[in-house]
């Protein structure tokens, strides 16, 4: 795509750009949006600096591609549920997200995308996320590999990841089957999907041979070559396809803080390319929700 309202400006050559030229906290016309999904669909994950936004006006931006997921598990402010708090400070032992792994993929559909705003960050320049691309690591597995992993489906579950001390026993976390290799709904390229966070096992082998085929496909994810470092700034958003991309938090920056919001939009079921799935476009959200 030619840009014509947005300047791109690429991170690395297999993942990452950073967006400028463009004001998150006012309306955006069809082109803007047009270029930043073409932008967010072709990078995998966007990033944007200086935005001061509202907690509404980060919420309007993530309504612009699609319905807001509640997140399963974590506390949701009274006022605004969509929002998930980010924080850590001099009282936190961990952070989420710590190992790489795809948000709630333990969802029956997972969700599409998440959008980090962070109004405060460490001051010495700690708490970056890596984000990796799960195309590059499909596409990079040998020949053998990708056809064993064909038609291979995997446990993702959110129990081990939610369950917390005092939370009641009986209570539910959701778990769900997907393939292990989706396809994207919107690029038609195929990704690997599984990782450290949720998946369990791997569907109609013994533990032995998922164990084995899983943690193998874990040290794959981490190869550095697919990956991406952001470094936040006051202001900064980052903005990650959760259907082709996994993310790592780096918990480096203790006693310090680091707070933001994020906003998480909705997705589908997972599907393989081999099933009967739905065409691929390229239609911006708005042309979707408006069909």
């Amino acid at each position: 795509m030619t840009y014509e309202t947005i300047a791109v400006r690429k991170v690395t050559p297999i993942i990452g750009a950073e967006i400028e030229g463009v004001d998150l906290s006012r309306p955006l016309s069809d082109r803007q949006l047009e270029e930043i999904h073409a932008a967010w669909m072709d990078n995998l994950v966007i990033f944007f600096r200086d935005q001061t936004l509202t907690v509404e006006q980060h919420l309007e931006f993530g309504r612009l591609f699609g319905k807001l997921h509640l997140h399963p598990a974590a506390h949701k402010p009274d006022q605004h549920p969509e929002i998930l708090v980010i924080k850590a400070d001099e009282n936190s032992k961990h952070v989420a997200g710590e190992e790489w792994h795809t948000d709630v993929s333990c969802d029956p559909e997972p969700p599409m995308g998440s959008i980090l705003h962070l109004t405060e960050v460490p001051p010495d320049g700690g708490g970056a996320t890596l984000f990796a691309n799960m195309y590059r690591a499909y596409e990079t597995l040998s020949d053998p590999i990708k056809r064993m992993l064909s038609g291979l489906t995997a446990i993702h579950d959110g129990k081990h990841v939610y369950e917390r001390p005092g939370y009641s026993e009986d209570r539910q976390y959701p778990r769900s089957e997907h393939p292990i290799v989706r396809t994207h709904p919107v690029t038609g390229r195929q990704a690997l999907f599984v990782n450290r966070g949720f998946t369990t096992r791997i569907v109609g082998l013994a533990r032995s041979e998922s164990d084995a085929i899983l943690q193998m496909l874990y040290r794959h994810i981490e190869t550095p070559e697919f990956h991406v470092r952001f470094h936040w700034r006051p202001g900064s958003m980052a903005c990650w396809d959760n259907r082709c991309a996994q993310h790592h938090a780096l918990f480096d920056y203790f006693p310090n803080r680091r707070y933001g919001h994020r906003v998480t939009v909705a997705g589908d079921k997972p599907f393989h390319r081999s099933e009967e799935s739905p065409t691929t476009s390229r239609a911006t959200p708005r042309q979707v929700m408006s069909a």
